[in-house]
């Protein structure tokens, strides 16, 4: 399956989608913030990256703008629940920064199984 890079600096959403993706069979790689995951990504590319907006630290909208530079072509999914700004404008901000589909927290394993297989199954 996929090598997915998940960032969130909630312990318990981690758990959560590595315990979703894992089941679904894909290898999973965790970060608490952006400028971990950027490390961690410029040593092990990762098929997909799902990042949490709102995070101290590098947050995810400044990840995406950090990746955009070496990594045009990474395929985001960035989701939020909101926070400074609403949910819907922090997610609407990603996109334009970049990020290739968004997800609305809380969601279900459905939910983020469902944008993770369009994503990959996307061949841009």
């Amino acid at each position: 399956m996929a090598e997915i890079l998940i960032i969130d600096d909630e312990p318990g959403v981690l758990k959560l989608l590595r315990k979703i993706l894992e089941g679904a069979g894909h290898s999973v790689t965790a970060a608490p913030d952006g400028e971990v995951a950027l490390e961690h990504f410029e040593g092990q590319p990762a098929d997909l990256i799902i990042t949490d907006i709102f995070m101290p630290g590098m947050d995810g909208i400044e990840f995406l703008v950090n990746l955009r530079k070496t990594a045009p072509d990474a395929r985001v999914l960035a989701m939020s629940g909101g926070g400074i700004l609403s949910r819907d404008q922090a997610l609407s901000d990603a996109s334009l920064l970049g990020a290739d589909h968004i997800l609305h927290k809380p969601f279900s394993p459905d939910d983020v199984l469902e944008a993770v297989d369009q994503m990959l199954q996307t061949d841009d």
